[in-house]
């Protein structure tokens, strides 16, 4: 697909969010043994990291890990837009679809995506620098996370608000330039203007829906079964959201 100089930018309200996420789980059940195959992936790669957290005594870390998964999350997401892509032509979809989105991701897609992985691995050091500032070598498991000391308490208040910030500059980045890029319709430093142009020309929703997407992800990788559900739903609603704001 040849580039397109000027996306038409459209509008996102809070109803675009209802919208997206009904949608997101229309197309989750019609492909749910797909997605749920998808996600599995990672939900058995975070299920691994959770149990060397705990193994290593650092339960509280669990938290700005399952936050910086939202770093790299949107590059996760091309092997969705190809399925609702083949859903939205009425043709049979497979996991070669999600290959086949992979497959077809530009240089300037991976560097984005090696600019999210960066950022995490420079967060997740940040939060382990914190955490040994703030609780040091005492071992805490997960079941002190339910009455926390306070210096853990603290250790989660300041990592939130740091990994808020990162977040959002990340999520202002990516949020809309993966899917630009994706269908070849901008290039590089194009679509990271256009994706900050649309969240800040659409700031309370886009604030909303970034806020739905940490607590969702994070909540869902501490619930590890119900990130089965929430991040296929999540991806589709994504790029609703995507097709709302850019139409073709």
């Amino acid at each position: 697909m040849s580039l397109d100089c000027n996306p038409a930018l459209g509008r996102l309200t809070f109803t675009s969010l209802f919208r997206a996420l009904g949608r997101g789980w229309q197309l989750f059940l019609y492909t749910r043994s797909l997605s749920v195959s998808y996600a599995m992936i990672f939900a058995v790669i975070g299920l691994l990291i959770l149990i060397g957290i705990e193994r290593a005594s650092f339960a509280p870390m669990i938290f700005p890990l399952a936050g910086g998964f939202m770093l790299i999350g949107p590059v996760l997401l091309t092997g969705f837009f190809s399925v609702a892509d083949r859903v939205a032509r009425c043709e049979t979809f497979g996991f070669s679809d999600i290959v086949s989105g992979f497959s077809k991701t530009s240089s300037e897609l991976l560097a984005v995506g090696f600019v999210c992985t960066l950022l995490f691995i420079i967060w997740v050091t940040d939060a382990a620098t914190l955490y040994g500032f703030m609780v040091g070598r005492t071992p805490v498991s997960f079941l002190v996370l339910v009455s926390p000391s306070n210096s853990v308490l603290s250790f989660l208040m300041w990592s939130s608000v740091l990994g808020t910030v990162l977040a959002f500059v990340i999520f202002s980045i990516s949020a809309f330039s993966v899917p630009l890029l994706y269908y070849r319709r901008a290039g590089l430093v194009r679509a990271i203007y256009l994706s900050v142009s649309a969240v800040f020309a659409n700031l309370a929703p886009s604030l909303s829906w970034a806020l739905i997407l940490s607590v969702t992800i994070i909540g869902s990788i501490l619930i590890f079964p119900l990130f089965l559900l929430t991040f296929p739903v999540l991806a589709f609603a994504s790029h609703a959201l995507y097709r709302e704001l850019f139409p073709e």
